[in-house]
């Protein structure tokens, strides 16, 4: 089959959907790969590479017409119009967005949201969300050492010593695993807070401390375990004591990470401008929520501001600051979706009686498939 891979065109998007690695296993099954010219320089990766992995360097045009094009973004209206009836589309499409489903469907594309993999065992090698998720954690920490004008680690010298850096993170899914085990490579004292009890003994196996705050009610215990590895919407009564709780965390902390991102949904206020005002000048705030509002009413989304002498760094698209990496791995996701609609001979078998084929299609002939 004709694999194809367009240079992205998004604003600020620097990752590619295809690495030289991925690129020579699809030609080791016989596949054509056609990669648009320049598709990977942002994240370091040359034409020469790709053509050295057996690949084919064409336009836009020519990746567009293949039989499955592979993206990282949904493509825009001027790129929808490149692509044949009947082309298997496969990226994170954002399929909570009923317009673009609708153009997708207008313009008779087969599309695949890898964001829509169920989270199953199963599914976990092709979960787009958590190993981008997982660079957005690890990128967060760096971001804020960058920003914080003092060392994360505790150093004793000859001038006197000065203190680690007291790290809040809150949200304790992949980003803030990641962001735990990171600041604390870096020397940091962490404290995290999540409204799943059972994160409790990760957190502390990386060496924070679990902000802990007792249910009370059987309705915040069945509330606490969530659904789906998200956590569900928590009962005022229990929201109002970790408020409370987070905020004496928050006024002591030097650097505040957020990470409550649910798909679809608008991002939970954690952090509040009370809570801001409280924290220390040169204090900074990492809001990895920006994307879809932030978990600090006064995050701007794309922006670094300081408001109350703390920094707030509201970047929507952090994974893309660590390319490299990112693309390598966003690759391998795909790569292995590719196996669930690519038969042994070769030709394309969309069997939607597989519960992650059929979870991820947004599209197919004309119509949304995705309610």
């Amino acid at each position: 089959m004709r694999i194809g891979v367009p240079a992205e065109i998004t604003a600020g998007e620097t990752r590619v959907a295809v690495t030289p690695e991925t690129a020579k296993k699809l030609k080791s099954q016989g596949h054509t790969v056609c990669i648009q010219s320049g598709a990977g320089v942002a994240a370091s990766v040359p034409d020469d590479a790709y053509v050295a992995a057996g690949a084919e360097i064409t336009d836009a045009a020519g990746a567009y017409a293949s039989d499955i094009v592979l993206k990282v973004r949904c493509p825009l209206d001027s790129e929808i119009g490149l692509a044949k009836a009947g082309t298997v589309l496969v990226g994170m499409l954002n399929p909570f967005d009923p317009a673009g489903l609708q153009r997708l469907a207008a313009a008779q594309l087969t599309a695949f949201a890898l964001e829509a993999a169920p989270r199953t065992s199963r599914a976990q090698s092709m979960d787009v969300l958590s190993s981008q998720a997982n660079i957005a954690g690890y990128k967060a920490v760096m971001m804020a050492a960058n920003s914080y004008q003092r060392f994360f680690p505790m150093l004793m010298t000859a001038a006197g010593t000065v203190k680690a850096a007291r790290v809040v993170i809150l949200g304790v899914g992949v980003a803030g695993l990641q962001a735990i085990a990171t600041a604390k490579r870096l020397g940091a004292v962490i404290e995290a807070s999540d409204v799943r009890p059972s994160v409790k003994e990760q957190v502390e196996s990386l060496g924070g401390k679990f902000i802990d705050v007792p249910y009370e009610t059987d309705e915040e215990r069945e509330a606490a375990v969530g659904v789906g590895g998200y956590a569900k919407p928590m009962p005022a009564s229990w929201l109002e004591r970790q408020k409370a709780e987070v905020a004496k965390r928050v006024a002591l902390a030097d650097v505040v990470i957020t990470t409550a991102l649910i798909p679809g949904r608008a991002a939970p206020v954690l952090v509040t401008e009370d809570m801001v005002k409280a924290m220390k000048p040169g204090s900074v705030i990492v809001d990895l929520a920006a994307p879809q509002g932030g978990n600090c009413p006064l995050t701007e989304p794309g922006k670094t501001v300081v408001k109350h002498g703390v920094t707030l760094i509201g970047e929507t698209n952090v994974p893309a600051l660590v390319a490299a990496d990112a693309s390598a791995l966003y690759a391998r996701n795909l790569l292995d979706f590719l196996k669930l609609v690519i038969s042994k001979e070769g030709t394309l078998n969309i069997d939607l009686e597989d519960d992650i084929v059929a979870a991820c299609l947004l599209t197919q002939g004309g119509e949304v498939k995705r309610k």
